[in-house]
């Protein structure tokens, strides 16, 4: 995935690629290989079309993408298209944002938080 592989809305419905130019729409077959293979961090937002605080927390994570663009790589996975994932890393709330770094799962925040309490969350991890 490469920024520009598109340009999509955050309805999540079936799109691949890049949402807004930063932020990467993930898969349970993308989620993977996309973690693990990151060179910066990963903060990966775990929504739902029907969440009222996913969609609340939806323009501070647009705003974090831009301005963490190439320290963090920011991505999204619609929890109703994709449930393996989220199962495996036993999200049950959503909206949940987790960290990772080479890989591995480094912290997580769940429910909707302040622009100022994502970069607190992300400064640490850089």
């Amino acid at each position: 995935m490469n920024q520009g592989e598109g340009d999509y809305s955050l309805s999540g419905k079936g799109e691949k690629g890049v949402i807004n130019g930063n932020i990467h729409t993930l898969t349970d077959a993308t989620f993977k290989e996309f973690v693990t293979t990151a060179r910066i961090p990963v903060l990966v937002d775990f929504w739902a079309e029907w969440c009222g605080p996913c969609k609340m927390i939806a323009p501070v994570v647009e705003e974090i993408a831009a301005e963490y663009a190439g320290k963090v790589q920011v991505a999204k996975l619609n929890v109703d298209e994709n449930q393996k994932t989220p199962a495996e890393y036993k999200v049950i709330s959503i909206p949940t944002l987790i960290v990772f770094k080479n890989g591995q799962e480094i912290e997580r925040s769940i429910g909707f938080k302040t622009k100022k309490e994502i970069k607190a969350l992300l400064d640490k991890h850089l």
